[in-house]
């Protein structure tokens, strides 16, 4: 009998939220630059990417709406 080994990268560790204050567990994981643009308070380093909660992603696609519709629109 063989028994399947799991791969290194199926293992992952909850993250948790990376704006200053929360406590609640990352669902994404977005560019920190586009976060801190969009004036949104960060406890990591700006230069890598940044673990969001629900409610905060949500918020972060509320404040970044009108920019992403420039990206497409190609303005």
């Amino acid at each position: 009998m063989r028994v399947m080994v799991e791969p290194k990268h199926a293992v992952e560790k909850a993250q948790m939220c990376d704006i200053e204050g929360c406590k609640a567990e990352a669902e994404r994981s977005i560019s920190a630059k586009k976060v801190d643009k969009a004036g949104m308070k960060l406890s990591v380093d700006p230069s890598k990417s940044a673990h969001l909660c629900k409610e905060h992603y949500k918020e972060f696609k509320k404040k970044t709406k009108q920019d992403r519709t420039f990206d497409r629109l190609g303005w």
